[in-house]
């Protein structure tokens, strides 16, 4: 048989699909929905490299490095200054700018600067401004708004950003927070090397969100199976071979196939256009970026319709075909198990080589990995169906709607476990997933010794402003406990300009705060203290002279203005350290206010820690805004007990932004599968209602025949997930341990995507059953 053959035979179905009537059309629509959503998802999934890579390079572009060395003032120059803030959990850029020439960079995103008092806002910071929401931000944020940050300033559509104009920001550079810059951009860009074990995760993400996809569409292309068995029959009357009859069926699933594609594409563009509005797990992006790339899109173009043609061929490849009638009523022949588990076998024998590789062993071997986690995957859609099969012949007696989905399922367990197949397909592979990243977790996640039962936010005080002012502020804030005050400098033994020798921290603040960082003997105003070191690079022992003159470290740097001296007096007294808040232990000298020179207190930096109460509500904005009015530029620490790698945290919220989307295609294709399967039952449904069977229990029948392969697809899922688990930390050399609560999680929500499909599918089975559905023309 020649191709000209095989493309007449396909063509003619295709006919077939969109000239069946009514019947044929509602059967393309049913194909083509479901064949469709996977599309979308599949070309959103193409599209997600291009994605990050963009918001990558806008987040590049607008960089301000003012670390290193400092510039000179110029007519090319702009100070800037970084005050990021948080707002209600969700993180603000903002910077304030002060141009020095008439050729000072322009931010990305800004026609023209904004003068002092004026910022430049992005769309969503302005739509939460206006608010009843913004209303504690307003006051922190109390600049006129002149402009909207335009797209390629932002990374996202619904991030958090503003530019404000300031003046007098040149008395600051080079104090950590204020620094000078004639370009944005990273002026020496370099890529980093990418842990194997993080590459690992993105690999496994990547099948696990796509896996299932690839399941729903192969599914869809089986829509209507039944009502095409009997058109198939009249084909065989009507003269045309069995060869003739599958490529004709073929055709059919080709032309719902092509129509989802167009769906696909609709639905993408429409999603597209949709995600400009939403932030899940605080990402957002522009329309923009979700472009898929042409190579991949293409790729998506032919393997769908492939796989349509390729999927019917199979499926018909044990159906006997005759004019009178499609065998398939009948008993069919058992399942056979042994080539159901050469699958999941070849997956753990392509995955077994690189176990206890680690991450200092080099890469994982990319096409080894997606091999065998795909095999194990396909694995159960393969070992379903025979499990389905088997465990439905053996199950006994029950109440009417019992046997009545039972004995459905024994003569369709193939269409139930296609039903179940994708969402068992997702959990397995969320469940290895979660085990993956519970493993490694600690690895990335590492603790900050902050001790948050002692304060739980930091505020920096800038030089210059008197710190006992800004505590008594913040003391009196709603919500703020306790404020405990230090100011912090470094004492020399000659003058910054003359090359001094030796050097040890200073630490100022009242009898009550000192002894938070060290174990004191009596104490009063006016003391001072040394602590004692077991660091041999600590100068505080060759500065430990009674009537030796110190010298305090000025922030302007050597040489610029006079140095405050210091006269060590008798007396002084020694204390241990202990940990403070932060966590480290100090050195060098303590002093209490009435022991530092009037000139010092100018010259120091504060440093207030607070003890909050977290029943007040927004207590933290409290903070924050009252920080606001002390010094613009304060930004407030958060203290937490651990902080986790940006890179892990990134892939680990791609998974969360992948898993909605695929959780959503899951909700929506079993809801198709589920009005597919109903569509086809119509009649017998009726009969079974005008025959006098109740609707409850019909209503109940077609739960169990839900439940029944969703409760053994689960358990599958559930055994091979903590098998690929278990095989996935081998291979990153972590201990071996399942994450139970997890494991329950995943079940529990595939579970709770199944009832809340099913709750759907009732109003449509309800008017499904009536007596007037046998009425027929």
């Amino acid at each position: 048989m020649n191709a000209g053959q095989w493309v007449r035979d396909l063509v003619m179905g295709v006919r077939f699909a969109f000239a069946g009537g009514r019947e044929g059309w509602i059967r393309a629509l049913l194909t083509a929905v479901g064949v469709g959503l996977g599309v979308a998802l599949l070309l959103l999934t193409t599209a997600l490299p291009g994605a990050l890579a963009e918001r990558d390079r806008r987040g590049e572009a607008r960089l301000d490095y003012t670390f290193g060395e400092q510039i000179e003032r110029a007519d090319d120059t702009l100070v800037t200054a970084d005050t990021d803030t948080e707002f209600d959990g969700r993180d603000i850029r903002g910077r304030l700018l002060e141009p020095e020439g008439a050729k000072a960079p322009l931010p990305p995103g800004l026609r023209e600067f904004p003068a002092p008092g004026e910022m430049w806002v992005s769309p969503a910071l302005r739509e939460l401004l206006g608010s009843d929401d913004g209303r504690l931000l307003r006051e922190r944020l109390s600049y006129d708004i002149v402009g909207t940050i335009g797209e390629q300033g932002l990374i996202g559509s619904q991030e958090l950003a503003y530019y404000a104009g300031a003046e007098g920001l040149a008395q600051r550079v080079g104090d950590g927070i204020v620094g000078r810059i004639d370009s944005f951009g990273d002026p020496n860009p370099v890529e980093e090397e990418m842990d194997p074990v993080l590459v690992l995760l993105v690999l496994v993400v990547f099948v696990v969100l796509l896996m299932p996809v690839a399941v729903f569409i192969a599914a869809a292309v089986r829509f209507g199976g039944e009502r095409r068995d009997r058109r198939l029959a009249a084909l065989r009357l009507v003269g045309s071979d069995g060869g003739m009859t599958r490529r004709i069926a073929a055709g059919e699933a080709l032309g719902g196939a092509l129509l989802g594609l167009v769906f696909g594409t609709g639905f993408f563009l429409a999603g597209r256009e949709f995600g400009a509005s939403v932030e899940v797990f605080r990402i957002s992006v522009f329309p923009s970026y979700l472009n898929p790339s042409p190579l991949l899109a293409l790729l998506v173009a032919v393997a769908v319709p492939g796989a349509a043609v390729l999927v019917t061929l199979l499926a018909l490849r044990g159906v006997v075909i005759e004019p009178l009638g499609v065998v398939r009523t009948a008993r069919p022949a058992r399942r056979r198990l042994w080539w159901r588990l050469l699958l999941p076998l070849a997956g753990a024998g392509m995955l077994f080589p690189m176990i206890g590789q680690g991450r200092e062993n080099g890469d994982f071997n990319q096409y080894l990995v997606t091999g065998g986690v795909v095999c194990l995957l396909v694995g159960v859609t393969a070992l379903l169906p025979w499990i389905v099969e088997t465990v439905v012949a053996r199950l006994g007696s029950g109440s009417v709607s019992w046997q009545l989905a039972v004995r459905r399922l024994r003569l369709s367990s193939g269409a139930a476990a296609r039903m179940v197949n994708g969402i068992a397909v997702a959990v397995a592979g969320a469940i290895a997933l979660q085990m993956l990243f519970a493993g490694v977790e600690d690895d990335y996640t590492k603790a900050t010794d902050y001790d948050v039962t002692r304060a739980q936010m930091q505020v920096r005080v800038p030089t210059g402003v008197e710190l006992g002012a800004a505590a008594t502020k913040l003391e009196r804030t709603e919500g703020v406990r306790k404020v405990h005050a230090l100011s912090e400098g470094y004492l020399y033994d000659a003058p910054p300009q003359k090359e001094p020798q030796n050097g040890a921290p200073l630490t100022i603040g009242d009898c009550a705060t000192l002894r938070e960082v060290a174990k004191l003997p009596d104490c009063r105003d006016g003391d001072a203290f040394t602590l004692r070191s077991d660091d041999y690079g600590d100068g505080t022992a060759a500065l430990n002279k009674p009537g030796r003159k110190l010298y305090l470290e000025t922030p302007e740097g050597p040489g610029e203005t006079e140095a405050v001296a210091w006269t060590l007096p008798e007396g002084v007294k020694q204390a241990d350290p202990i940990d403070d808040p932060t966590g480290n232990r100090r050195n060098g000298f303590l002093m209490t206010p009435g022991a530092m020179p009037a000139a010092m207190a100018e010259e120091v930096r504060g440093e207030l820690y607070l003890v909050i109460d977290d029943s007040v509500p927004y207590v933290r904005e409290y903070v924050r805004n009252a920080a606001a009015e002390i010094d613009p530029m304060s930004v407030p620490g958060t203290w937490y007990a651990t902080e986790r790698s940006d890179r892990y945290e990134s892939i680990r919220t791609g998974l969360f932004v992948g898993a909605v989307a695929v959780l959503a295609l899951i909700g929506a294709s079993l809801l198709v599968s589920q009005l597919e399967q109903l569509r086809e039952r119509r009649k017998l449904l009726s009969a079974l209602v005008a025959f006098g069977t109740r609707r409850r229990t019909l209503s109940l029948s077609v739960l169990w025949q839900t439940a029944i392969p969703i409760g053994l697809g689960l358990l599958l899922a559930s055994v091979v997930g903590v098998t690929l688990g278990a095989v996935l930390l081998k291979m990153t050399a972590t201990p071996v341990s399942v994450d139970w609560a997890s494991v329950f999680r995943m079940t529990g929500v595939g579970a709770g995507v199944v009832l809340a499909v099913t709750l759907l599918s009732l109003p449509p089975l309800l008017r499904m059953m009536r007596p007037d559905g046998l009425r027929t023309e």
